[in-house]
């Protein structure tokens, strides 16, 4: 693929985040189970191994989904009074598949954004000309 062709054709990344596309050519291979990223894309080869993607969509996720779980829950107390196991029976399932779908579309958008700016880890390279 030439490099302007490849820009061009490449999957922005709410689309990467919502469809589990490659960043590179928009196949659907991104993902090999629900959140976990396959080894490489079976269409173009790109390695998703090489990206770093660690621990921050569950950090995010959990004050974001845990706030709005967490209000809605006391939202509904405070007006229906609904017996604990019925909240039990709303809120569990709620918020497992929240963190699921979420997190799925978390670590998407995140591989697309480092693909995209081709984020790299850190160096230090030392400053050979400093003799002091």
């Amino acid at each position: 693929m030439e490099p302007e062709r490849a820009a061009a054709d490449a999957p922005t990344p709410a689309q990467v985040a919502l469809g589990g596309l490659c960043p590179r050519c928009g196949a659907k291979t991104l993902f090999a189970g629900m959140a976990r990223f396959a080894p490489s894309c079976s269409q173009c080869g790109l390695d998703f191994s090489s990206f770093n993607v660690g621990d921050g969509p569950a950090a995010f996720l959990t004050l974001i989904l845990g706030t709005i779980v967490t209000a809605a829950a006391i939202a509904l107390e405070l007006t229906l009074h609904p017996p604990l196991w019925l909240h039990m029976l709303i809120w569990i399932p709620v918020t497992a598949a929240g963190v699921v779908l979420m997190l799925r579309a978390a670590k998407g958008a995140l591989i697309a954004a480092e693909y995209r700016n081709a984020a790299r880890q850190g160096r230090i390279v030392a400053d050979e000309d400093t003799d002091t």
